[in-house]
């Protein structure tokens, strides 16, 4: 299986990126060869072929439904600049200890924050790989709630306006963290926990929590609970933060991960604004024809369009018609010299 190659199928460098991506044109010759790499083929009907209008989106030839190859992506309908879109990929997929909405901002010169706080959701929403298997194994489960310190609030587990935010993470072997799972509680009940391990879990996998009592159900859902008393730990003179070392390093992610959005989110805010599950890191999915069959040649800024499309015939024979008339135009006749004021010289 040819999987995508560094240099091939995405930049290697920052200096190949800025080679690559300098125009919006570009960017969607590039987003076209991702989506069609044989050529258009219509999402509606499936059909091979149409129509590239003049406002840049294709009309199939069967059909005649239009489309534009940022449909259905997370460049639809925006009006950021896609070469600014695509440089906030870069800096989101190379950072290695994330990157805020603040930063991207500033980066970028992008006017408004809630704009880089919007492209950011858009980003890290598109990490979630549909039809993903669930963790097995041997799984740390923890809660925790998002959203800082609050005052006038006592107890561990009052919400405010945090969200309890429930993360399972996949221990690897021989040493090691595996995949990772996240979704927003509804509360901190006994109730919550139960469901968000047996849709993220596999049954029969050992699952390592600690002490809460919401998670007593567990054993009678076919999983092998291990039960972690932090109380009993800190009686014996250990540190109850290394009872779940996997599990509280995930949630440090989460934490950074949240850092980037805008304060003063509620609890209904929640899900619009954290992602239910994330998995890192995301595995490409495999490429039909490679990056390098398709780049510009030397000298030139773009590669050539690929696939069966061509101009709508309404529009073809309207341009050959301007061109003739433009080729048969007699020449202009040299008219009367100009009785409009002279221009002094200066």
């Amino acid at each position: 299986m040819d999987y995508p190659r560094a240099g091939a199928h995405y930049p290697r460098s920052t200096g190949e990126f800025l080679a690559w991506f300098g125009t919006d044109e570009d960017c969607l010759d590039y987003l076209e060869w991702l989506r069609w790499p044989g050529g258009f083929a219509c999402p509606h009907c499936g059909n091979a072929g149409g129509w590239r209008l003049a406002d840049g989106r294709v009309e199939c030839g069967d059909c005649s439904r239009r489309t534009s190859v940022t449909a259905g992506t997370i460049f639809d309908k925006t009006r950021t600049p896609l070469t600014v879109w695509f440089h906030a990929c870069w800096l989101f997929a190379t950072a290695k200890d994330g990157i805020s909405a603040q930063y991207l901002q500033r980066a970028l010169e992008i006017g408004s924050y809630q704009t880089a706080w919007a492209m950011l959701h858009r980003l890290r929403s598109a990490l979630v790989r549909p039809g993903r298997g669930r963790l097995a194994g041997t799984v740390e489960a923890d809660e925790t709630f998002i959203g800082g310190e609050e005052h006038g609030l006592r107890g561990g587990r009052q919400p405010g306006k945090k969200v309890l935010t429930g993360t399972a993470v996949e221990i690897g072997e021989p040493k090691g963290i595996g995949r990772c799972r996240m979704a927003v509680l509804a509360d901190a009940s006994g109730a919550s926990p139960g469901p968000f391990v047996a849709g993220s879990v596999e049954p029969g996998s050992r699952v390592i929590t600690d002490g809460w009592v919401g998670y007593n159900g567990l054993a009678a859902r076919g999983y092998a609970h291990e039960r972690r008393n932090q109380k009993a730990a800190a009686r014996r003179g250990q540190d109850p933060g290394e009872l779940l070392p996997a599990v509280h390093r995930g949630l440090l992610a989460v934490q950074a991960v949240a850092a980037g959005h805008p304060p003063g989110q509620g609890r209904t805010g929640a899900p619009a604004g954290l992602p239910e599950r994330v998995r890192l890191p995301v595995q490409p999915p495999p490429l039909a024809q490679p990056r390098n069959g398709v780049l510009p040649r030397p000298g030139t800024r773009r590669r050539a369009r690929p696939g069966p499309l061509r101009r709508h015939p309404r529009h073809q024979e309207a341009a050959q018609q301007a061109a003739a008339a433009t080729r048969h135009r007699p020449p202009a006749q040299p008219g009367p010299p100009s009785s409009g004021p002279a221009l002094a010289n200066r």
